[in-house]
């Protein structure tokens, strides 16, 4: 499968799946020298493989990328693993780190992924010029991190294992919610 074929099928996913809108978050893959991003405002339900830009790692952004361009550049150049990259707007790992608090799931799968997930405060008014460098720093280290109030970004060797940390975060954001519903989950605890 051609990468951009394999980018739609996931970016449709993300939003298939709940993770998000119709026209929200993003998705890029590396390959060499260049990185295949989605448009900016691209929807998710009418993408096309053809439509995804693509961006010299060293170079200029090229008009229609997202706008997350530069933050998915800034993570590949900072982290040679990092082949593959997804931003959601889960809702429930959005929710659960409103507080800025680092996310430290209660589950099993969650806790055996990433015992910690960090949870990055950049003003809104000021995302695009700061947010770049603040997640390229977390992703070199951590494969998912959640911008308060935005939303998950996930890194991998490829697209899918991006997918999974993508996926596994909200369902373990999920079931801390759920679990603090039931009160089987002291809130100190999280």
């Amino acid at each position: 499968m051609k990468p951009q074929q394999e980018l739609t099928r996931y970016y449709k996913w993300l939003r298939e799946y709940g993770y998000n809108d119709s026209h929200s978050g993003n998705i890029s893959v590396r390959n060499g020298d260049a990185v295949l991003i989605t448009p900016t405002s691209a929807c998710a339900d009418t993408l096309l493989p053809e439509d995804f830009v693509t961006c010299g790692i060293d170079a200029v952004i090229p008009a229609g990328a997202s706008g997350d361009a530069a933050l998915h550049i800034a993570v590949y150049q900072r982290n040679a693993k990092a082949n593959a990259m997804i931003h959601s707007h889960g809702a429930y790992s959005i929710a659960m780190t409103l507080n800025g608090e680092d996310f430290v799931p209660v589950d099993f799968e969650g806790q055996l992924y990433f015992p910690k997930v960090p949870v990055i405060t950049v003003p809104y008014e000021t995302y695009f010029a700061d947010a770049a460098a603040k997640v390229a720093e977390v992703l070199a280290e951590y494969p998912v991190c959640i911008v308060r109030g935005h939303g998950v970004y996930a890194q991998a060797e490829h697209l899918n294992l991006a997918y999974k940390w993508t996926c596994s975060l909200e369902l373990s954001a999920k079931t801390v919610f759920l679990a603090k519903q039931a009160g089987t989950v002291a809130k100190a605890s999280v």
